[in-house]
């Protein structure tokens, strides 16, 4: 018997402005896509947490507080797996895997700790990071958003 391939059941896209107010946007984006499909409250600030890691990456790193796009994209499977990419076209990245090191930082004035993408490690099941310098950051993060009970 073939194993049933994954169906998406529903998208979603989203661009707004590299500013700090956006990143309680992209929570509030994010809470209402997912909580439709009967999230726990766990899940729920899982995912809200990794979102606002990388926006807040976006407008601090990849456009070093400069004017910039920020998109977001959602999409939920029929197996329950959500998958949520936060792509800038800023800076990009010399060295992603130095760049998801711990503590690990560009933040010249020492503000940051430098545990963005280990946070949206581990709250999310996997996180894959596209970059190039001076084309900007792909992240791709997947949960599964059913109750495991």
């Amino acid at each position: 018997m073939k194993a049933e391939k994954k169906k998406c059941v529903n998208t979603l896209t989203a661009v707004f402005d590299s500013v700090s107010e956006n990143e309680a946007l992209a929570r509030i984006i994010i809470t209402g896509f997912i909580t439709r499909y009967d999230v726990t409250a766990e899940i729920l600030a899982d995912v809200k947490t990794a979102v606002s890691e990388a926006v807040t990456n976006c407008i601090v790193h990849g456009y070093r507080d400069k004017p910039g796009k920020i998109k977001m994209s959602a999409k939920i499977y029929s197996d329950g797996t959500l998958t949520v990419k936060i792509s800038d076209r800023g800076v990009g990245i010399d060295d992603v895997k130095k760049a998801m090191e711990p503590f690990f930082t560009t933040d010249a004035q020492g503000e940051r700790s430098g545990m963005g993408f280990a946070i949206m490690e581990s709250f999310m099941d996997k996180i894959k990071v596209k970059s190039a310098p001076g084309k900007g950051t792909d992240v791709t993060m997947k949960r599964s958003i059913r109750s495991h009970n």
